[in-house]
């Protein structure tokens, strides 16, 4: 199994923005030090996120690290110009030396559509329009092409041409079969958010995928699927991993009365029952890992590459012992894929 950080770059303090970016920056040299295979920076265009630019940040973090995979989580091709994504992402391509994947999707939130002018009608459309386009910048050198979003394309020529010929993409999903429909039809990837619900409504998307998957012509056996978790803390007791992380589960709770939302998860114990939340010791996460991943087939999965609350004392603590005692046996347990370009 594969291991990735990933980070929204939420921000709800009074700390100037660029003490907050810097720390993602830190948080992605981190997880290169412990092991990880990969770090993901999202894409967010309201408060309280600081993503609006996740090209900027991961060249940031791509002259800061040598080994690790830098992800997209998610780059929302229906906001933006495909022709100017490839720009940024074919740069950060070179400068990273081939280490970069995307996951993409629509994105959500009412503030973007505002800035960017894209509605619920024409999101899903915007998406695959601008993927199709995105996929073929990446694969030919000169490109013909027309659609209804942007301008239409006549021998064009992008530059840099990337390092990688082709980029492996994922498409992420929630719970949208519009996301799954299209990475089945072009045999790409499949990220599960895998965070705010129970585990059936992603067991039968990913269940969708796979039927897609086949019907499209793919071999089933190579069929990649990856997922998310709601958060993360394991000590070597599960009582000390428990009380420490209710406060931050009871926060959560509290914001949400605030934002007028109800909790699918009212308890911690609740969310630690029946949730992705992984916290507890690390035998216990192990077995709730694989438990997901028998219903998954998953061969890559997320944490919070944050402290989510934790101080950054804990935080670390949790993320060695993840490595030391949880990743070895997971990795075990689960085969994977290497990455493109033959890395492990």
């Amino acid at each position: 199994m594969k291991f990735l950080a990933i980070t929204l770059i939420a921000h709800h303090d009074a700390r100037p923005h660029a003490e907050r970016l810097r720390e993602v920056v830190d948080n992605a040299v981190l997880a290169e030090e412990l092991g990880f295979d990969g770090f993901g920076v999202g894409e967010r265009h309201e408060r309280p996120f600081l993503s609006s630019s996740p090209p900027v940040v991961l060249s940031h973090i791509a002259a800061r690290t040598s080994r690790i995979r830098l992800f997209t989580a998610v780059t929302t091709l229906s906001l933006l110009d495909p022709v100017r994504a490839f720009e940024d992402y074919a740069t950060l391509d070179n400068l990273s030396g081939g280490r970069l994947e995307l996951i993409i999707g629509k994105g959500n939130g009412a503030a973007q559509a505002q800035l960017f002018h894209v509605t619920a009608e024409d999101q899903w459309e915007r998406n695959r329009e601008g993927y199709e386009l995105f996929r073929r910048l990446w694969r030919e050198d000169r490109v013909t092409w027309e659609g209804r979003f942007r301008p239409s394309l006549t021998e064009a020529e992008t530059w840099p041409r990337p390092l990688q010929r082709p980029i492996r993409v994922w498409h992420g999903s929630a719970t949208s079969k519009d996301s799954v429909e299209l990475a089945a039809k072009y045999g790409d990837p499949l990220f599960s958010a895998n965070v705010s619900n129970p585990i059936e409504p992603y067991a039968e998307l990913i269940e969708h995928y796979r039927e897609r998957w086949a019907h499209h012509g793919h071999d089933p056996a190579e069929a990649l699927v990856g997922a998310g978790s709601a958060g993360y803390y394991a000590t070597r007791s599960s009582q000390e991993a428990i009380e420490t992380y209710r406060p931050i589960h009871e926060a959560r709770l509290a914001l949400f009365a605030r934002l007028g939302l109800r909790p699918e998860f009212p308890t911690l114990e609740d969310a630690i029952e029946r949730s992705s939340l992984l916290v507890g010791s690390p035998q216990q996460i192990i077995d709730k890992v694989l438990r997901y991943h028998k219903r998954f087939g998953h061969e890559a999965m997320h944490l919070h590459a944050d402290a989510d609350g934790l101080t950054p004392g804990q935080h670390r603590d949790a993320l060695e012992l993840f490595q030391a005692e949880i990743a070895p046996v997971l990795r075990a347990e689960i085969p994977s894929r290497p990455f493109p370009g033959g890395t492990s």
